[in-house]
């Protein structure tokens, strides 16, 4: 497939508070665009302050995808993520509009727009279970030093303490026989369907950053972010969006094991701390174009720079 024959996508990637919803709006404004989302726990319906999704004052009208569209009962993985938001893309561009992912996923992000094919390889419980039942009785590490000696590869790719990702990587090597990194492999043996402009927001200054990061979150506690936390500590079943960070930090104050400030604290940091990984995540796409709020004297200048990149990137294909 020619670079022609793909179809044209924005993404907007970046940390947490970067500015990037704003950004993805006037970008579909200026270039007639609908916006999919590609943030995890904006699926969710019953959550909507402590994910940041877009109200309708912010998105002036333009379309948004893949938001709020799941109960928090339902489960749903990157593979149904990828295969939803691909369907996404064709119906936008069936509508000669121009696709634009937005958000800070990247596991979402690389896995849409690197066009990977998810094999159907189902759990089995059985090994599941035996695998946390042996990290139960021995310790995680014990559980990843077993996939450091097995598969070396993915090990060095999952971090020690990330126990699902842990048990999924041997439960895979158990069930096929073959290394996930390898599965992982032949995943993106099809090229991408699509012609990315990758569109990075950020700030040169980390600091500022996280300023931003701290102010959002006192915004969400004005907004009632508490009671949205109640929720999900009321549904205790809900185990994916009950971790997300922004809710689970709240869960011992719940519990009268922490104060309110420390609950506090502990999100403004937990949520600093995500956007440092969200940031080691994007820096490892050297495709990615980067626009620092702190380089442009305002957002204006800002948002004109983007409008010349994507104007070069459309001319071009």
């Amino acid at each position: 497939m020619s670079m022609k024959e793909k179809i044209p996508v924005i993404a907007i990637v970046g940390p947490t508070a970067s500015g990037k919803t704003g950004l993805a709006v006037s970008v579909a404004e200026r270039f007639g665009g609908e916006v999919i989302s590609a943030d995890s726990m904006q699926i969710y319906s019953e959550l909507e302050i402590g994910t940041a999704k877009p109200t309708e004052k912010e998105m002036c009208g333009v379309p948004h995808h893949m938001v709020g569209f799941l109960s928090i009962d339902k489960d749903y993985s990157v593979a149904n993520y990828v295969a939803d938001a691909a369907e996404k893309i064709k119906e936008v561009r069936g509508r000669k509009k121009l696709p634009i992912i937005c958000g800070g996923t990247g596991l979402y992000i690389d896995s849409l727009l690197t066009n990977t094919e998810f094999s159907d390889i189902e759990s089995d419980l059985s090994i599941r279970q035996e695998l946390y039942d042996f990290a139960n009785e021995h310790g995680k590490e014990k559980l990843y030093e077993e996939l450091e000696h097995k598969d070396p590869e993915s090990a060095a790719m999952i971090h020690p303490n990330n126990l699902g990702r842990v048990v999924r990587a041997l439960e895979v090597l158990k069930i096929t026989g073959i290394p996930l990194c390898e599965h992982k492999r032949r995943s993106h043996a099809a090229p991408s369907p699509y012609n990315v402009c990758y569109i990075g927001t950020g700030f040169e200054n980390r600091e500022l950053l996280y300023q931003r990061i701290e102010a959002r979150i006192d915004e969400m506690l004005t907004e009632g972010l508490i009671d949205e936390a109640r929720f999900l500590f009321e549904h205790e079943s809900v185990s994916t969006a009950a971790q997300a960070i922004g809710y689970k930090e709240f869960y011992p104050y719940f519990c009268g094991k922490a104060t309110f400030e420390e609950a506090v604290s502990q999100l403004k940091s937990d949520t600093r701390h995500y956007a440092k990984r969200q940031l080691t995540w994007f820096r490892r796409n050297k495709n990615i174009n980067w626009f620092y709020n702190d380089c442009y004297e305002s957002k204006k200048e800002l948002y004109q720079a983007v409008f010349e990149k994507i104007s070069e990137f459309l001319e071009e294909k």
